[in-house]
Parts: structure tokens; sequence; C-alpha cells
């Protein structure tokens, strides 16, 4: 399974990101990404772990767990937009490469192919978390069905 982790970059595609990221570190319950901030970054766990949780009007819902390899920040980065939910470390220290978007697609328009891999891994990402989510809406109506 894909997860949440880019998998068709290559060694020298990484080389390329990582000259470009700057390695942040987040304290237990620190907010990495806020929800509905405008996104300038997109963001990989490096070491430890983080949740990805979801405001409502009184409570906050985690809707994922992400470790190391993953990536967040990746609908705001699509879209050109806000982030669509918050990732908040779960760990004592959580480390993340930090990746300016301007700067990712500048290397994306010097380098095609890194932009297609890239482009993939983030197409089976999505794919992946959208029969995640098509999983979990089937068993609820399961549950909802059998209370009747």
């Amino acid at each position: 399974m894909a997860g949440n982790r880019l998998q068709y970059l290559s060694a020298n595609d990484w080389t390329l990101i990582k000259a470009k990221s700057v390695r942040r570190t987040f304290k237990l319950g620190e907010e990495i990404i806020r929800q509905g901030a405008l996104s300038e970054s997109i963001f990989i766990i490096r070491r430890g772990e983080a949740s990805v949780e979801l405001a409502g009007t009184n409570s906050r819902a985690i809707v994922a767990s992400l470790g190391a390899d993953d990536i967040c920040g990746d609908i705001a980065f699509l879209e050109k937009g806000r982030a669509t939910a918050a990732v908040v470390a779960k760990d004592t220290e959580v480390e993340v490469d930090e990746i300016n978007a301007r700067e990712l697609r500048e290397m994306f328009e010097a380098f095609p192919r890194l932009a297609s891999r890239f482009y993939l891994s983030l197409a089976l990402i999505l794919a992946q978390r959208l029969k995640n989510t098509s999983r979990e809406l089937a068993r609820e109506m399961a549950l909802r069905d059998r209370r009747k």
C-alpha cells in the first residue's frame, strides 16, 4: 500500500527536494499545519508521528495518522489554497522537511520528469485516501442500517 509516501521519486529526485527543504521540529501538540491557513509549503514527516484533524463546531476529529516519510499539505499545494485540515505533532518531537510550494513548482519546470513522478505519487496517495474514506463511509452506513 502506498500510504502517504511519494513512492515514485528517485534518489536523484530526493536529492533535489532535500536541497530546497528546511528541517523543522515541532513539539507535542503544536500544529504543523493550521486548518484554514493559506499554505505556502508541503511537509514530509521525517521523525515522529502526527495526526490529521478536522475541526468541528465544538470538537476535533482525528481522520488520519502520519509517520516517517508521509506527506501533508498536499491538498493546499494542489489547490494553491487553504489547508483543509490541521496536522498536529503527536510525539515529544516531530521532525519535518518543509518545502516551499513556489520553489517546488520551479523545480518541476526545470525537471519535468521529477514533476511527473511527484504527481503520480501524489495521485496514488489521494486514491488511497479516497478508498479509505469510502470504506469508512460504507462501514458507518452499514452500522446505521443495522440500528434501524
